[in-house]
């Protein structure tokens, strides 16, 4: 039986994008075909592993198969062999996680207080693969009653699980704010409707809002890229503004679409410009269930997570599960180490990956 590193390594050489993962799920599938559970295909790109034990609930563990469109920056002799891809967000290691642990239930599904499922999702970086697995019904169908997943974690101790009840990681959209102006040679700029000046004056309305709500629930709006114009002596007559918001309630996430949507009709009355604003639908907050997170605490003892301070402003698609079965989301630390999504992240899996592995066992013998 190779082991959990082993598993990581493995795929960490063949990272695929979104839910094209031929060689990812292949290798997934080799490793879970000689186990005693059933293997499905729900939706592209997915792989789900059911042990039955005979009982009438389900717990299910979910991991993440695909990877980013980022270089990798490092001499690994495990290194990725696909070129400008990489799994620069930990998923090789949030599977080979789940894998090892699906070989430990294999070998005391006697002993398991309930049967267990296994999802191994596409499309986690992309269009929320978990939100398609729920919408073909795979929870309802084998009456999953709970739901767990974690995630890699710089910044955290080597090693350890982090956690909190509630709020976890943020509700997320892009926002897209397009600005039509008229385009005049710059000599004659009173007579167009400069559309670069008018997407500044809508940046510096939008942050204006954000500062204005509550400090106690943490918030984020930002907009990282920004294309205009055409040559340098001629007034812009198109901007394009690209960025993400991200809040815990949903009742913060709709004041600040509407407070949106109404700064770009406000600016474009003023402004004779025609404004455009988008937001994605997104992904829920990843709020973990409050009685759940507590009674699992009890039972761990000290086992149980470290509790996290404060709640993450990245965004996770495990929040779709939890809309259909209680769940909670753990954070496995990574200690000092480059940044997710980052081309030089690594980390030390021989010293964290095991001890994940030790706390999931944990976990499900606990469920």
């Amino acid at each position: 039986m190779e082991s959990v590193v082993e598993y990581r390594r493995a795929l960490h050489r063949i990272p695929e994008l979104d839910n094209q993962l031929p060689e990812t799920t292949e290798y997934v599938r080799s490793r879970l075909s000689g186990l005693s559970c059933k293997l499905s295909s729900p939706i592209r790109s997915s792989i789900c592993a059911f042990f039955d034990a005979g009982k009438s609930d389900t717990v299910a563990f979910r991991a993440d198969l695909d990877a980013l469109p980022v270089t990798e920056v490092s001499d690994l002799p495990y290194a990725s062999t696909h070129p400008g891809i990489m799994h620069a967000c930990g998923h090789d290691g949030h599977t080979a996680l789940m894998l090892a642990l699906a070989e430990y239930a294999n070998a005391h599904l006697a002993q398991l207080p309930c049967n267990v499922l296994f999802l191994f999702q596409p499309s986690e970086e992309t269009t929320g693969g978990a939100k398609q697995l729920c919408e073909a019904g795979v929870l309802s169908r084998y009456r999953v009653r709970r739901i767990f997943g974690l995630h890699l974690w710089p910044g955290l101790s080597e090693g350890t699980v982090w956690s909190r009840p509630g709020p976890l990681m943020a509700r997320s959209s892009e926002v897209t704010v397009t600005v039509e102006g008229k385009s005049v040679h710059i000599s004659k700029y009173r007579e167009g409707v400069d559309a670069l000046a008018i997407g500044c004056e809508y940046l510096r309305r939008a942050y204006a809002m954000m500062e204005q709500l509550p400090s106690e629930e943490p918030s984020l709006l930002r907009f990282g890229k920004m294309t205009s114009g055409t040559v340098r002596n001629a007034i812009s007559g198109e901007t394009r503004i690209e960025g993400s918001l991200r809040t815990y309630s949903e009742d913060t996430f709709a004041f600040c679409s509407r407070q949106l949507q109404e700064i770009g009709k406000s600016l474009a009355a003023q402004t004779g410009s025609a404004i455009t604003v988008h937001l994605s639908e997104g992904y829920p907050a990843v709020w973990n269930h409050e009685a759940l997170y507590g009674d699992l605490c009890k039972k761990l003892g000290s086992a149980a997570p470290q509790l996290l301070p404060e709640p993450a402003l990245a965004a996770e698609d495990f929040s779709f599960y939890q809309q259909e079965a209680p769940g909670v989301f753990f954070f496995l630390g990574l200690g000092d180490v480059p940044a997710l999504h980052a081309p030089e992240f690594h980390f030390n899996d021989e010293a964290v990956l095991p001890k994940g592995l030790e706390f999931l066992k944990k976990l499900l013998l606990t469920t």
